[in-house]
């Protein structure tokens, strides 16, 4: 398959340039790794996470496939993929092969699979984008999937440090959302380790990065040096992406103190029955 054809049928196909969701703007211009730690985060996420061929694993928002790669290379005894984009599903669906491996097109919050029928379950850059009601209902559809004992792993943009004012969380919030024209509301490491107690969830690991996500070392680690001239030559010939691109850069660059990339990796406990009180008399 040709380059062309392959940005062709990348998510963003056909939509303004100027009005696409920055991810997939990037996409289109040639990046692969879209997560906010870039390959060195998610490395550790998956060593955190541990998949083992016993392991029944799914993945929200899997994107353009890149982790679900890694993940495969395990031999989980089942993979499945939950992506609202049909495009990017197709994508991830070019790395699916044998039995046990699926991409659904579908929500992370509703995804319709059974109880307890997952090991493990993960997700990268897509808590972000959602506001306060529905990342309680992806964290509490992990919480539902999994097995007592079974792992939920996520991978997020972070504020930081734990105390920073509600005024600069709210203001970066909105740089962000403006720049990258889709909502963007992350959280210290402290509120994101309260999303997932509050759902049953025992930290077992948490690592954080730089948000280099468009630094020329970080991009070149991710893409490789071939990746990375290619994605400058597309970048240089469409000004209206090179704009949106070194804006959001700027972005990145002026909230720098505030901003990292996080990993944290949960374990689901136990539900505890209380025995019934006897009534003595």
């Amino acid at each position: 398959m040709t380059q062309e054809s392959v940005q062709a049928s990348l998510p963003g196909q056909g939509l303004d340039p100027e009005k696409m969701p920055g991810h997939w703007l990037l996409a289109q211009m040639g990046k692969r790794v879209l997560r906010p730690g870039g390959l060195e985060l998610t490395q550790k996420m998956l060593a955190a996470l541990n998949i083992q061929v016993a392991d029944a694993v799914v993945e929200f928002a899997p994107g353009l496939g890149v982790t679900a790669r890694f993940a495969l290379e395990h031999q989980p005894a089942s993979y499945i993929g939950i992506e609202r984009d049909e495009a990017a599903a197709e994508q991830v669906r070019r790395y699916l092969s044998g039995s046990n491996r699926q991409c659904l097109v579908g929500v992370a919050e509703e995804t319709g699979l059974p109880d307890g029928s997952a090991t493990v379950v993960y997700g990268e850059a897509m808590l972000t984008m959602q506001p306060p009601d529905k990342k309680i209902q992806i964290v509490g559809e992990a919480a539902r999937l999994l097995k007592p004992g079974g792992r939920y792993g996520i991978h997020e943009l972070c504020l930081q440090p734990d105390d920073l004012p509600d005024g600069k969380k709210e203001a970066i919030s909105r740089a962000l959302s403006e720049t990258i024209r889709i909502g963007a509301r992350p959280l210290t490491v402290a509120e994101w380790k309260i999303f997932l107690e509050a759902e049953g969830f025992t930290i077992a690991s948490q690592v954080t990065a730089p948000m280099h996500l468009l630094e020329p070392k970080r991009f070149i680690q991710d893409e490789g040096f071939g990746g990375f001239l290619r994605f400058v030559w597309n970048v240089v010939r469409n000004p209206v992406a090179r704009r949106r691109i070194l804006g959001m850069r700027a972005i990145f660059r002026s909230h720098a103190e505030s901003l990292c990339a996080m990993t944290m990796v949960g374990v689901k406990q136990e539900t505890v029955t209380e025995p019934p009180v006897q009534n003595l008399r």
